[in-house]
């Protein structure tokens, strides 16, 4: 009899770092359609954690859940930010407190320019993200900052998203699926803003069909079959084991 490889033993452990984001026993579904059953993980402050598994697994739904947003549902659970308890809250309440989702159609605003887009989204006063900081961290869009958003290349419109979530001076930056779509090349560049990024505090979560590169950016990963932890734990042992990518990522 096959026995199915159990790769749990790490999920859900206390850490011994307070954590910064926690989610715990998380239920959400899409109508009648129980998508996330369940789930319990820490990010620390800093960090950035792959929240990893097969098309279904609940990624997504996961992400929209932290955010707070009317779909999906969150039926059962607690999810806790710096404190303060996001489940008790409406998506203006959570993102007012500092998340900042950028989901994989970007929401790019028509008809304003780049610079409108960030100002939009930009607090007053900017605490940490000012326009022109901004522009240091994707020169691109300075270069572009009268052109129209959408007009822009699909991988400079994804720099005008995570560059709008940062200038609301956000806590937690929530990705879903970044890369898709995007050249290597432009694939290196906001890999090389997002470690930029951490240094300077910031906690991410990146949702990614891209394994092995979101492997390669994080500190942790958790990975999801049918919304459910299977795995929690660091990136680098996701990497070196064969069998859990095999069995749960298909690499």
């Amino acid at each position: 009899m096959n026995v199915r490889p159990d790769f749990s033993k790490n999920a859900n452990q206390a850490e011994t770092a307070p954590a910064f984001l926690s989610i715990w026993d998380m239920h959400s579904y899409y109508g009648e359609s129980y998508i996330v059953q369940g789930i319990s993980f820490n990010v620390h402050e800093g960090e950035i954690l792959a929240l990893l598994g097969r098309n279904g697994a609940g990624k997504t739904t996961t992400l929209r859940s932290i955010a707070r947003l009317d779909d999906p549902q969150v039926q059962r659970g607690e999810i806790w930010l710096d404190h303060q308890p996001l489940h008790k809250m409406a998506s203006h309440q959570a993102a007012a407190v500092g998340l900042g989702l950028v989901p994989e159609d970007r929401r790019i605003i028509p008809g304003l320019t780049v610079e409108e887009n960030l100002k939009l989204a930009q607090i007053a006063p900017p605490i940490g993200w000012s326009i022109e900081r901004l522009y240091d961290l994707f020169p691109r869009l300075g270069e572009r900052r009268n052109q129209e958003g959408i007009t822009l290349s699909g991988g400079e419109q994804q720099m005008l998203a995570i560059a709008r979530a940062l200038a609301r001076d956000i806590k937690v930056l929530l990705l879903d699926e970044p890369y898709e779509g995007l050249a290597p090349v432009i694939v290196d560049e906001i890999e090389k803003t997002l470690r930029h990024i951490k240094e300077q505090g910031m906690t991410t979560i990146i949702v990614e069909q891209n394994a092995v590169r979101a492997l390669q950016l994080a500190d942790r990963a958790v990975i999801l079959d049918t919304g459910s932890i299977v795995f929690d734990g660091s990136a680098a042992e996701v990497l070196e084991n064969e069998e859990l990518r095999a069995e749960y990522l298909a690499i």
